[in-house]
């Protein structure tokens, strides 16, 4: 449902988070979370850009969560990357053009669920509650 990219963004915000706003080198944060170097730089600067991470250049430098961004949701961070969301949420399960309550596919109902509940977790969601799993998720998941 969502592009790797924003898959290895959520992953770095909570690796940042479980730092408690210290400062982290983007090598450290590559080595920790598995996530390619150049890819790493680009993605965090796309989060500096959004206003979820601060920098520091120079020596003892790194990326930190910027002060209030462990409270966004993470709804924030897939627009972010993925625009208005994550890809297909919002389209109809068998694709037709027109599909509402007026309309409704043969799934409609179901899918409205599911979607409304997903929309509900990632506005619910803050940053802060990756916390946990962040330091977690990378070192467990090299593919």
């Amino acid at each position: 449902m969502v592009s790797q990219t924003t898959r290895y963004a959520l992953q770095i915000l909570g690796y940042l988070a479980d730092h408690g706003g210290g400062l982290v080198s983007g090598d450290e944060i590559a080595r920790q979370t598995n996530i390619p170097a150049n890819y790493l730089s680009k993605i965090l600067n796309q989060l500096r850009k959004a206003g979820f991470v601060e920098s520091q250049k120079g020596w003892g430098g790194g990326f930190a969560l910027k002060p209030g961004a462990s409270l966004r949701p993470i709804g924030d961070v897939l627009e972010t990357f993925e625009g208005s969301g994550p890809n297909g949420i919002d389209e109809c399960v068998f694709g037709l053009p027109r599909c509402d309550e007026q309309n409704p596919c043969p799934l409609h109902s179901h899918w409205a669920k599911i979607r409304d509940s997903y929309a509900k977790m990632l506005q619910g969601t803050t940053i802060a509650k990756l916390k946990r799993q962040g330091s977690k998720m990378g070192r467990n998941s090299a593919r």
